[in-house]
């Protein structure tokens, strides 16, 4: 007779895998892991009138880089980032997190690398690590080969959520906190026109996806934000448009200082500005509308809490070219 573990699928891995999540020291990691649910007392977390709010999303092709590398300490930071920080442009919270992980085979050393960045994420994030599943499917997926998925729940209040679109208008101002680099979107692109004789590029290529908790905790409260987003995919025009009104257009100055990671990537593979900009955050990690007379106070919060906050750019009739 045919047993589980023949069939690929080690029921004893994956229970020393859930034991050694639960051994993880930091108040990120929720006590009540292994069990079925997470239970999330919104009562004590101070809000008044709460709005529930979910996020989620995976980190893509950055997984290959990881794989290349033979570096899986940050992967999982990535995880959380690409989530939480779109809650935090909707001005919520985020309170708990759940991971995702399928795989062909549960390659503990690798995944403890994972599960330690993905902590750490939570930490940085302020949220709690709150259960997650770990899937081994031999049939599905080669020996190597791993896939992350990631899932928050944010907590805001109901009049404090963004975009404001009703309170936004032409002449308003578009500011950006940058970017750590490449974060995890674009990666299919850059790994097809960096050599992988270029170890350099490709380490560029893993710096982890900027959380940006305190930096938006200390932006929001001011009351003058009145609409963020993330760059991901689809990159700083793209983005910013969904959270606009439709008869205004952002006008970039692209005048920042960019990262080098991306003038590799452009002159590798011979790819025009316009792509450039249609793909990757270009340095700018979150983008956020303000009135004119608004932004010094967006300008000393950031200063107070010790991050740049820049000028990029301008909502304009939407006639606009949006290039800057």
């Amino acid at each position: 007779m045919k047993t589980y573990s023949e069939a690929g699928v080690d029921i004893d891995r994956g229970e020393r895998f859930v034991q050694f999540i639960k051994s993880i020291r930091s108040p990120a990691v929720d006590p009540g892991i292994g069990g079925f649910s997470a239970a999330l007392p919104v009562e004590s977390l101070g809000f008044r009138n709460p709005v529930l709010m979910t996020t989620t999303d995976g980190t893509g092709t950055k997984l290959l880089v990881a794989k290349k590398l033979g570096r899986f300490d940050t992967i999982g930071i990535d995880l959380v980032a690409m989530n939480v920080n779109d809650l935090l442009v909707c001005g919520a919270r985020p309170v708990v997190f759940l991971d995702y992980i399928a795989c062909g085979r549960i390659d503990e050393t690798r995944l403890h690398e994972v599960m330690r960045g993905i902590v750490r994420g939570c930490e940085l994030a302020g949220c709690s690590l709150g259960g997650g599943e770990t899937a081994e499917m031999p049939d599905l997926y080669g020996a190597d080969d791993f896939d992350l998925a990631g899932f928050a729940v944010g907590l805001a209040e109901k009049d404090s959520l963004l975009p404001r679109k009703a309170e936004i208008r032409a002449g308003d101002l578009v500011l950006g906190i940058p970017s750590s680099g490449i974060h995890s979107n674009g990666l299919s692109l850059a790994r097809k026109v960096i050599p992988e004789s270029e170890t350099g590029a490709w380490e560029q290529m893993l710096i982890p996806t900027r959380i940006y908790a305190g930096e938006m905790k200390a932006l929001v409260q001011s009351g003058r934000v009145l609409a963020a987003a993330h760059i991901t995919g689809g990159g700083l025009f793209g983005n910013l448009q969904r959270v606009i009104p439709a008869a205004l257009r952002p006008r970039f100055t692209f005048d920042w200082t960019v990262p080098p990671i991306f003038s590799r990537i452009q002159s590798a593979g011979g790819v025009t500005d316009e792509e450039m900009r249609a793909v990757f955050n270009l340095g700018i990690g979150i983008t956020l509308v303000a009135h004119p007379s608004d932004a010094p106070v967006l300008r000393d919060a950031a200063a107070r809490e010790g991050f740049p906050l820049l000028d990029v750019g301008v909502l304009e009739a939407s006639t606009g070219t949006g290039a800057g």
